[in-house]
């Protein structure tokens, strides 16, 4: 399945149907008056977050959406149906924006089964029974119905994840993933290997937490260069970052301070987060190289360095330590757990006490 982040869609409610002009016919009954029904009101839009979806990939082939609109009403003060309500599924952490220059937040369903109604459908018309007083028997005039409400809107994804790993390009942020979770990111020997974010569930000392990877970041990404910095707002909502350096690079730390400086132009709240610094591929260099790299990245401003080997696990486990000592008492993956778990506790407990033999 492709991964897709942003897709611009157009959603419209349904039109509330128009009252009924009639007036009741019946044998032997000289006066029957006005039974015009009222019409229907019109479908909602209404955005659903639901679980099993991490990707906007299906607004790519169908991006118009309109709710039902509402049955006219009829003779014999009947009342026209509502149109059906149209329910959008979106991935969790899918965020709705204006579609316009600002692209102002609209909507955030950070929460698995969030609905929130986007646009209301209209109100049914009034049918000609509603206009009858005493001084006008018969009305013959009935209302049309409220008209739909319809936008352009541009959807982002935003993955929801506990911890995320930035780095430059081939720094061993797939190779870590790999090593310390379930996921199969693509590793190769050369720059961008990672196109697209991945997710993958560390579970390290009887917890789980879900870690995200993006596509490294080059000098420049903020203003476009290599893949930009499009794939940061990924890692907006995690709690600790662990920022994977080369050991065997040029200048570590330049390295270092690119990344640093990337995430404090792009914004978002990324320089403030906590941050594990793992100098990678300690298994190339000997420990008297590694502590000198670290000494100068210490100089330099960086904090909480790690010297880790991602290709064989080498130390690993202290970036992990530190990564749960940085988390929630439970992080968001063990969070839905605990709510599923509960609710299958409530549910059969409601099925046991409303059995009863007598």
């Amino acid at each position: 399945m492709h991964f897709l982040d942003q897709a611009k869609i157009y959603v419209r409610s349904g039109a509330g149907g128009p009252g009924a002009v009639s007036f009741r016919r019946e044998k032997y009954i000289q006066y029957g008056g006005p039974d015009g029904g009222n019409g229907g009101k019109g479908g909602d839009i209404i955005f659903e977050a639901v679980a099993g979806l991490n990707t906007l990939i299906d607004f790519r082939y169908a991006q118009h959406f309109k709710a039902q609109r509402g049955i006219p009403g009829s003779g014999r003060d009947r009342t026209g149906a509502g149109g059906n309500d149209l329910i959008i599924k979106v991935p969790i952490g899918t965020q709705v924006l204006a579609d316009d220059d600002e692209r102002s937040l609209l909507v955030d369903l950070t929460k698995e089964g969030q609905k929130i109604t986007f646009l209301r459908g209209g109100d049914g018309g009034r049918g000609n029974a509603s206009f009858k007083s005493s001084t006008n028997r018969t009305p013959r005039q009935h209302g049309p119905g409220h008209p739909f409400e319809e936008r352009w809107v541009w959807l982002r994804l935003k993955l929801l994840a506990d911890a995320g790993l930035v780095g430059l390009p081939n720094a061993g942020k797939s190779t870590f993933i790999n090593m310390v979770s379930n996921s199969k990111a693509k590793v190769g020997n050369y720059a961008f290997t990672t196109l697209k974010p991945q997710l993958g569930v560390v579970s390290h000392k009887n917890r789980e937490f879900v870690l995200a990877d993006i596509p490294g970041l080059i000098d420049g990404a903020s203003e476009g260069v290599g893949v930009g910095d499009r794939f940061l707002g990924h890692i907006e909502r995690c709690a600790i970052l662990i920022h994977l350096i080369d050991a065997t690079g040029e200048d570590p730390v330049s390295a270092w301070k690119t990344v640093t400086k990337e995430l404090e132009q792009y914004g978002g709240g990324l320089s403030e987060k906590p941050q594990i610094i793992a100098l990678n591929k300690g298994d190339l260099l000997d420990d008297e190289l590694m502590a000198d790299i670290a000494d100068q990245l210490q100089q330099a401003g960086a904090e909480k360095i790690v010297p880790v080997s991602a290709a064989t696990g080498a130390n690993i486990d202290a970036v992990l330590d530190r990564v749960l000592a940085e988390l929630p008492e439970m992080s968001s993956l063990e969070n839905q757990a605990t709510k599923s778990l509960n609710s299958d506790a409530t549910q059969s407990d409601e099925e046991e006490t409303q059995w009863s033999p007598i």
